[in-house]
């Protein structure tokens, strides 16, 4: 790839995302490669407070005065989140360096998982783009999955693990998640229609489908306008192996008892109090929780 001019940039970094994701050095090796940037930390994107407190509006309108010609983010999935939603915004591409523990959202795109085959890429004004659906957990931006049920707990036991096993802890969380979560009590309407009431295990809103280091939601496609919802039907606990599985194969919507369907808004009503992980970050949503989706907002480039 060869660059003819300079891009501008605004970097979007997250010093706490993982390792190489260091912002002024991120900054410094996007200016070696010609591009010319301006430097912005997460948390000036970042909203305080639980889930149904979540308004992106304020970081995206400061990412827009910048008016870059792309917003690079270097993070996991959840700033990528929050950098799709300032990019869209903005109305420029997004670029990734995945900095983080899964980079679920880079490996479901296929975006090099190399530091720095990302950054070149990122610096390229003549990188292909591709567009994707940017998806709402009620204000909340997320592009791979909200979920409730099993996968949040599983994502607070995998929280101690993840220095030490990078990925791999999600393996050892959704084990340990196995062994201690209930089944979860949900409604869900889909455009205004109830379609489904039960006990899960585990609801799941999809965009790009891809979750917990390696686990995906095959059915799912993360540009086709629609969002997906997946309900995993309480049932023996000896049988959590075979949906793993079935999550790890990407064929859960095809196994018996799990309802899959798909739609422009999932409402989910669940008990007060329950708790959501929203592309890895565990917060609350609102009662009931509304997903939305905007068809093609995010355009990403994929090189």
């Amino acid at each position: 790839m060869g660059n003819t001019r300079a891009v501008r940039l605004t970097l979007v970094a997250n010093p706490g995302s993982g390792g190489e994701s260091d912002p002024d050095a991120l900054a410094a090796a996007l200016t070696a490669r010609g591009a010319e940037v301006r430097l912005r930390r997460i948390d000036e994107l970042a909203v305080g407070g639980d889930g149904s407190a979540c308004d992106p509006r304020e970081g995206a309108e400061r990412i827009a005065e910048d008016a870059p010609e792309r917003v690079v983010v270097a993070g996991g999935d959840g700033s990528i989140a929050l950098a799709a939603h300032a990019a869209a915004h903005a109305g420029v591409p997004l670029a990734v360096v995945p900095t983080g523990t899964a980079n679920d959202f880079a490996r479901a795109l296929d975006l090099p998982p190399d530091h720095d085959a990302a950054l070149a890429l990122a610096a390229d004004p003549a990188a292909r783009t591709r567009r994707i659906d940017l998806l709402y957990a009620d204000r909340r931006p997320f592009v791979n999955v909200a979920s409730a049920g099993l996968s949040v707990v599983a994502a607070q036991e995998a929280r101690p693990f993840k220095r030490a096993l990078g990925a791999l802890a999600y393996g050892v969380g959704a084990m340990r998640a196995g062994l201690r979560a209930q089944p979860l009590a949900c409604r869900a309407a889909i455009d205004g229609r109830e379609r489904f009431a039960g006990a899960v295990w585990q609801v799941i809103v999809s965009g790009t489908g891809a979750f917990g280091g390696g686990s995906e939601v095959g059915a799912a496609d993360d540009d086709d306008g629609l969002v997906d919802l997946t309900a995993v039907r309480a049932g023996p606990r000896a049988r959590l192996l075979l949906r793993a599985f079935g999550m790890r194969s990407g064929r859960i919507t095809g196994q018996r008892g799990v309802f899959h369907a798909r739609g422009r808004e999932v409402v989910l009503d669940v008990p007060a109090g329950t708790t959501f992980n929203v592309d890895g970050e565990v917060c609350r949503c609102g009662e009931p929780a509304r997903f939305t989706v905007r068809p093609a907002a995010v355009e990403v480039v994929v090189g």
